[in-house]
């Protein structure tokens, strides 16, 4: 008769385990972001049309932030900015699922010894070290101990299952496959953790408890389930995410029914190239053998699904627009923000990355309230002034966001290079917001005089401030865009610009003040263009502003000394 299960040892030694594994995974790849994650947002941005860079971009970016999930939210960011087309984000997802069985590979190893050794050097390293980038590094260790720690108390607490006969019983009902695939698929959409099902698996197949066939089909199954992460994170997202998510989805299902009937040869070929126990026999070597045999069927299962449908990346991409097709923007959603994804916040970098896309935005916003409202100002009409109020809600309601995303990113630990970058996109997004206010309030207060008066406007001076206001509206498009794309050279000429906008403006003042005869018609419309070509001056001054912000980025720039405001 078999010994009575301690299930209160059990249940805290396995959830007590799984809970020391989630926390040190969380740990580690903390700090690996942020210790190399600056590197993700050039990394991303330096994508080419080439699939093949796209799967590898994939899988180390998923490797940095050890969540295809994440990798899928930062595409939507670049996808929605119009710098990645949907079709090459398919091969980066790819690249994300070969990324994700780096974790497999890293717990076959048989570390739990040095678990205690890692923990101790993590935490005097991190607790010790002089600079934050070697805390980061022992902060890794520290993780790294607490995951394979948490593998052993797993291990330990499960070791009397083998001979647990109800438990036996329970895993008669994954005899096949499929019932094991779609228990792996359950137990990871509920844990949202595909790392951690991995684990355990791990743990039972080194255990006996499980054979390989079936740890096999709970790993493949692991690949559905951990799709329900990006599902979720897609729920009231723009269309581009949840296409990703589609995209994601539907790339694990096909692979795992491709596979599924194919589990006995797979698990063949791994034990023929997988390391093997040769002074262990029967299933003492099967125990010690499984860990890398399911790690490797993991790694094969998502390179060779990667090389089957690396050719139909374009066609996945249509069906998944077909899918999922673009609906008629709703008007409030003008004012909601598109990329501020608070998953991308334990990576500030890439967070910040996401915060130049809104505030491109809001850029365009802006841009359209000043074209508008210099033609409502120059054409006077009361309803055209009420729909560049009604913008100016948008842009405000975008720049609390961005503030407070901006608030949230800063409450963790920054770079000092974060750092300087929360302070310029903050000020970047005062002064998109002030240009705003400006048009909004000075400009439609200028356009309500302008109908009181009764003014008229000489054709020749209406085109000399029509060129003036658009050069003005260029350079604002130049400015956002330096900072959106981190273009100095882009920033520098629109400072420069202002030499032939003081000799356009002194122009204008010269005709005017000529046109000017004394009476009462033109001295109002001499007033109001001086107002409103005042208000377009300060506008510029605030692009300058801008752009002055991203040669701010640029220390050899800095260095030499940004001209002052005037």
């Amino acid at each position: 008769m078999d010994a009575p299960l301690d299930q209160i040892a059990l249940f805290t030694g396995l959830f007590g385990g799984l809970a020391l594994f989630l926390f040190g995974m969380d740990i580690m790849t903390d700090a690996l972001k942020r210790a190399t994650g600056h590197y993700l947002k050039d990394i991303l941005a330096k994508l080419t049309r080439n699939r093949f860079m796209g799967v590898g971009v994939g899988a180390f970016v998923t490797v940095i932030v050890n969540s295809s999930s994440v990798t899928t939210v930062i595409l939507v960011g670049f996808i929605s900015a119009g710098l990645l087309s949907m079709a090459q984000s398919v091969s980066v997802i790819m690249g994300a699922n070969i990324g994700s069985t780096i974790t497999a590979q890293i717990l076959a190893f048989k570390v739990s010894s040095i678990a205690l050794p890692a923990i101790t050097v993590g935490f005097a390293v991190s607790f010790l070290a002089p600079s934050k980038a070697i805390k980061q590094y022992g902060r890794m260790f520290l993780g790294f101990g607490f995951v394979f720690y948490g593998m052993s108390l797993m291990s330990d607490a499960m070791a009397p299952l083998r001979s647990h006969q109800p438990f036996l019983d329970v895993l008669v009902n994954l005899d096949t496959a499929i019932a094991a695939a779609l228990a792996g698929a359950i137990f990871t959409a509920v844990i949202q953790s595909s790392a951690a099902t991995t684990g355990i698996v791990i743990v039972m197949a080194g255990q006996g408890i499980i054979d390989l066939e079936a740890a096999i089909a709970i790993a493949l199954g692991a690949n559905i389930g951990t799709c329900a992460t990006a599902g979720l994170a897609a729920i009231g997202k723009p269309r581009e995410a949840v296409r990703a998510a589609v995209v994601h989805l539907l790339f694990n299902t096909a692979g795992v029914l491709i596979w599924i009937g194919f589990i006995p040869e797979l698990a063949a070929f791994v034990q023929g190239i997988s390391p093997s126990s040769e002074n262990l026999v029967g299933a003492a070597r099967a125990a010690a053998d499984a860990p890398r045999q399911i790690a490797n069927a993991h790694t094969i299962f998502n390179i060779v699904n990667t090389a089957i449908f690396i050719g139909f990346t374009a066609h996945m991409a249509r069906l998944v627009e077909w899918l999922v097709p673009d609906r008629p923007l709703k008007i409030e959603e003008s004012a909601t923000p598109k990329y501020l994804d608070k998953l991308l916040l334990s990576t500030p970098s890439v967070a910040l990355n996401n915060v130049r896309f809104e505030l491109d935005r809001m850029g365009d916003q802006v841009v359209a309230m000043l074209n508008n409202g210099f033609t409502a100002a120059i054409h006077p009409t009361a309803h055209g002034m009420s729909d560049v109020i009604a913008q100016d809600v948008s842009v405000d309601a975008l720049h609390r966001a961005i503030v407070t995303y901006l608030g949230k990113v800063s409450s963790s630990g920054l770079s000092e290079a974060d750092g300087r970058d929360v302070l310029g996109l903050l000020e970047v997004a005062n002064s998109l917001e002030d240009i705003g206010d400006r048009v909004a309030l000075d400009i439609a207060t200028s356009a309500r005089k302008r109908v009181d008066e009764g003014g008229k406007q000489d054709k020749k001076r209406l085109a000399q401030l029509e060129n003036i206001q658009q050069n003005i509206v260029t350079s604002l498009k130049d400015a956002i865009r330096s900072v959106v794309q981190h273009d100095s050279e882009l920033a520098s000429d629109v400072r420069k610009r202002k030499v032939g906008l003081k000799r356009l403006r002194q122009k204008f003042e010269r005709g005017s003040a000529h046109a000017l005869s004394g009476s009462k018609a033109n001295l109002t419309t001499y007033i109001r263009e001086m107002e409103l070509l005042e208000i377009l001056n300060s506008i510029f001054r605030t692009a300058r502003a801008i752009a002055r912000v991203q040669l701010a980025e640029d220390k050899s720039k800095d260095s030499e000394g940004v001209e002052q405001e005037d």
